[in-house]
């Protein structure tokens, strides 16, 4: 029983940190392709209202 509190005590303090990493990453990862997809929404639109696009 000791051995596998043991094993336990090491797997959590292995992985303690990596998620908190992990999830950092990729978040800003996830931020920066959501502020890209914006400004290319935001380009189609600029675009299709100058070359006078009919939005009906």
């Amino acid at each position: 029983m000791k051995n596998v509190l043991l094993i336990k005590e090491i797997y959590l303090e292995a992985f303690k940190d990596l998620g908190s990493k992990f999830m950092k990453s990729y978040f800003k990862a996830f931020s920066w392709f959501c502020l890209a997809s914006y400004f290319i929404v935001l380009y189609a639109f600029a675009f299709r209202v100058s070359t006078g696009f009919a939005f009906e």
